[in-house]
């Protein structure tokens, strides 16, 4: 059985320490650091398979550390905070985080979302997950059964609006039109659909976005189409 190295990052040592408790009863090899800066070179030194860290922190804060990581690791990142607004959840996400989780917390729930995003993160680095499922930050498409899961919550698409995922996930990073969206999932030529592309998107929005108005996933690009960052 392979034991997972976590490294937990907060400036509070008794929250560090709590947390190691919790961590190491769970079969965890557990690394500390107290800000980003420390969070950094443990990663340049050992082999870490998630973080859990604090967003307020001197010198480099839980954001900043996230956006510096996510230049080249893909290792899960969970952030810890005491703000439970929807806006700092929404921020921590759109950096590059894997999950949230607001303080104070229950171990179990802790162990719980550590646990689902190693799962994900060891399928993904052992090739169990092979070219029929797309993992794009928390959004899981499952081409053989055709399902859609957004941090492992499931979620209902009608076969258009999956089609259009899968398309835009397919194609990630480039801005398709809405021409091309419409005949390569209507199959049929392109004439004035805009508003049935849009209308689709729309949907699709509203059940895989945490805030539709703005979107970690589906992106407008104006004047050219949507893409998926």
């Amino acid at each position: 059985m392979v034991t997972h190295n976590i490294l937990v990052v907060d400036d509070n040592v008794e929250i560090l320490e709590v947390l190691e408790i919790y961590l190491k009863e769970a079969g965890y090899n557990v690394y500390k650091a107290k800000d980003g800066l420390q969070a950094i070179e443990v990663l340049r030194l050992y082999k870490i398979h998630l973080i859990l860290m604090d967003i307020m922190m001197p010198k480099l804060d839980g954001i900043k550390t996230t956006l510096h990581i996510r230049e080249n690791n893909n290792i899960p990142i969970i952030l810890l905070s005491a703000k439970s607004q929807e806006y700092d959840k929404i921020e921590g996400l759109e950096v590059g985080a894997d999950d949230y989780i607001t303080k104070p917390f229950s171990p179990p729930e802790l162990l719980a979302r550590v646990k689902a995003q190693l799962r994900r993160y060891t399928k993904l680095n052992t090739g169990t997950l092979n070219q029929s499922q797309i993992d794009i930050r928390g959004l899981t498409i499952n081409q053989k059964n055709k399902t859609v899961e957004v941090n492992d919550e499931s979620i209902k698409l009608t076969p258009t609006e999956y089609k259009i995922l899968l398309l835009l996930a397919k194609n990630k990073g480039t801005v398709l039109s809405l021409q091309t969206i419409y005949e390569s999932v209507w199959r049929q030529p392109f004439l004035d659909s805009e508003s049935t592309v849009m209308f689709h998107i729309s949907k699709l929005r509203e059940k895989i976005e945490i805030d539709p108005k703005k979107p970690m996933y589906l992106k407008v690009v104006w004047g050219h189409g949507y893409m998926i960052e």
